[in-house]
């Protein structure tokens, strides 16, 4: 079995591996990503979209992120998980933020939390509480309507400058690790450079020192348009599409299931039950 990974190993890797996360949303998801030798398990409220079918992540509620924490937590041995806290949970107050974060732990099993934004003093409470906290900045999807859609963030000299401000700040409250998501490479670069925890980036170009993915985006489970970033490794939703047809065209025209998929009577059972049926059931 590989080693346990840890937050504090998780801190040791700047500069010197390139961190592998994943996001994880059941039993299945978890271990395939981590026969597959992911570092990090997110439990990430985009299971909104790509598992429960809403619009946006606001919708999923902290009741159904633990239910899929729990099962991400059957399923892992080694990773460390990480929780999404939910949109509403932290935003209220640093005790609310704190609340949510000790159940995660509590409840979910996991071994961290992640929240969106520039929100120090949450964090600095979460960690004092004993939390570890992964902070999100940069394109964080729980704001997607005070952005006006999923836009690129820190475009303009002074928006890159507040980015990296905020990084050293969350670093400072006590983070571990840091998404960058959504904002362009040269930016993420800086951020990358300006703190010595390790930032994961999704669509922050090549100079983070790790980067994560939606598990449905990187198998080809989630439907087009993708984002630019996004390149399946497979495309697991049209081959299931092609073999449930497949299947459903077998059984239609009567060739599944066959004698050999059937469970058959067999011995002094089998002569009984012929003698039943000649007898007439």
């Amino acid at each position: 079995m590989p080693p346990l990974v840890t937050v504090p190993k998780i801190l040791a890797s700047k500069h010197r591996q390139r961190l592998v996360m994943i996001t994880a949303y059941d039993a299945p998801t978890a271990r395939w990503a981590e026969n597959a030798g992911a570092d990090i398990l997110l439990v990430g409220d985009s299971l909104a979209m790509v598992v429960l079918g809403h619009d946006t992540t606001l919708a999923v509620t902290m009741d159904e992120m633990l239910h899929h924490a729990r099962a991400v937590m059957r399923a892992q041995s080694h990773c460390l998980v990480v929780g999404d806290l939910p949109f509403g949970t932290y935003q209220d107050s640093v005790q609310a933020a704190v609340h949510a974060g000790v159940r995660y732990l509590k409840e979910g099993g996991v071994h961290a939390v992640k929240l969106e934004g520039a929100w120090p003093d949450r964090v600095e409470a979460l960690v004092a509480a004993g939390v570890p906290v992964m902070g999100h900045l940069g394109l964080t999807p729980q704001s997607v309507h005070a952005f006006g859609g999923y836009r690129v963030q820190g475009t303009t000299a002074e928006a890159a400058r507040t980015l990296i401000e905020n990084a050293r700040d969350l670093e400072a409250a006590g983070c571990f690790s840091l998404v960058l998501e959504g904002v362009p490479a040269e930016v993420a670069t800086e951020v990358t450079k300006a703190v010595t925890i390790p930032t994961i980036g999704i669509g922050a170009g090549p100079d983070c020192d790790g980067q994560v993915l939606v598990i449905h985006d990187l198998l080809g489970m989630s439907p087009p348009p993708r984002p630019r970033f996004v390149t399946p490794y497979a495309l697991l939703g049209e081959a299931a599409e092609a073999a449930i047809a497949r299947w459903a065209s077998d059984v239609r025209e009567g060739r599944v299931p066959t004698g050999a998929q059937s469970y058959h009577l067999t011995g002094e059972t089998a002569v009984a039950w012929q003698q039943i049926v000649k007898g007439g059931v």
